[in-house]
């Protein structure tokens, strides 16, 4: 379509140029004495513009003349970022495809010559570490450090991540800190963190970043009940050799997560421990209430030893509560095994015996025959109890 009107228009012009010539009759003279010019004004007109046209093609050919030595160097430096940007490219590649030492060589070519090396130098102390080479790495981070504060989060966020593959949380949690001090806390950033506060051991953090994740959404309910199950019990175990220490913390748990089976459990044999006997059974009797556990059952028939009368006390109020289940539960191994560890603390002797042998009934036990052999030995009857550890020893 643009060639025909081109041809349409030059075919005007020299329609409109004969016409022209036939009807002009005007001339053009030039005087500068002793000479005189004189020709048609046709041939001024189609003169002039020839003139013009070669003066513009010659400054034109002057003008690319001189700017060739700008041309070439930005020909040049396209070509370079070009080749840059094809380094990069081809650096992630590599690096996702597992070829670590190709990543390093492309992305060392795309930081010598690519408008962004502290991404290059980035991605090549990610491929060195991959490689175990931790002098090389060290050195790529050097140079991206040195790159701007544009990269200020990216070279925190590298070093963060480096730092959990090498299992240093402490550099990891300095880095991360460092990163939520200087801007906006990050979903990704905050489970870094996450990490790297559950590895250096601070649980107080964990509750709270697991609980600020959860609330986000973040992270797996799952996985955060276990990170917060986790740090229950290490903070417990942190305050095991206070009794006082043990008892507030233990009250300052959420009412629901006290009824967690392994928050329990760990309170329960940390009071156990403590001489907190009382405070063991409402720790088992309420997580009980909440969710039927067999091992917290087995929790329930351990006392502190040396027993003294207070504590053979609190064995005849676990019997009296443990029989009560046993109304719902005749048949639960676990529970008469506990009862008959528990008569025994209590030196009932008869119903030791009657409660662990009906727990064999119902399912062999290695427990239960040790509990027998030494109820076998208290009362003096060697053989027996020599028959219940082979017993036990048969179950291993």
């Amino acid at each position: 379509m643009k060639s025909l009107l081109w041809v349409l228009l030059v075919s005007a012009a020299a329609v409109a140029l004969v016409l022209l010539v036939r009807v002009d009759s005007g001339y053009v003279l030039f005087f500068y004495p002793p000479w005189r010019v004189e020709m048609s004004m046709v041939f001024f007109g189609v003169a002039a513009l020839a003139s013009f046209l070669l003066l513009y093609l010659a400054f034109r050919l002057l003008g690319a003349a001189l700017a060739l030595p700008t041309t070439v160097r930005a020909w040049r430096a396209r070509r370079r970022r070009e080749r840059s940007h094809a380094a990069l490219a081809a650096a992630l590649q590599a690096y996702y495809e597992g070829r670590y030492a190709r990543a390093e060589k492309e992305a060392g070519i795309a930081f010598d010559n690519g408008p962004t090396p502290g991404v290059a130098a980035l991605l090549a102390a990610r491929a060195a570490h991959q490689m175990r080479d931790f002098e090389r790495r060290d050195r790529w981070l050097e140079r991206a450090d040195g790159s701007g504060d544009s990269l200020q989060a990216a070279r925190l966020v590298s070093r963060a991540e480096l730092a959990l593959e090498d299992r240093d949380f402490a550099a990891a949690r300095d880095a991360l800190r460092n990163l939520h001090g200087a801007g906006p806390k990050h979903v990704a950033t905050t489970r870094l963190l996450l990490r790297a506060e559950r590895g250096a051991g601070a649980w107080d953090e964990v509750l709270r970043l697991a609980s600020q994740l959860s609330k986000r959404d973040a992270i797996s309910p799952a996985l955060a009940e276990e990170y917060k199950v986790q740090a229950t019990v290490e903070l417990l175990g942190r305050s095991a050799d206070d009794g006082a220490a043990f008892e507030r913390r233990w009250r300052g748990i959420a009412a629901a997560d006290r009824l967690q089976p392994r928050i329990a459990a760990a309170g329960a044999r940390h009071a156990t421990a403590l001489g907190r006997a009382a405070l063991a059974r409402e720790i088992i009797e309420n997580a009980l209430a909440a969710e039927w556990v067999p091992s917290l059952v087995s929790l329930y028939g351990d006392l502190p030893p040396n027993l003294n009368e207070e504590k053979v006390a609190e064995a005849r109020a676990r019997i009296e509560r443990a029989e009560r289940w046993l109304l719902e539960r005749n048949r639960d191994a676990q529970l008469l095994a506990t009862l008959g560890r528990l008569c025994a603390q209590a030196e009932l002797w008869g119903k030791a015996r009657s409660f662990l042998e009906a727990s064999l009934s119902f399912e062999e036990s290695r427990a239960a025959r040790v509990e027998l052999a030494r109820l076998a030995e208290r009362l003096g009857q060697a053989d027996e109890a020599q028959r219940h550890f082979r017993k036990a020893a048969e179950h291993q």
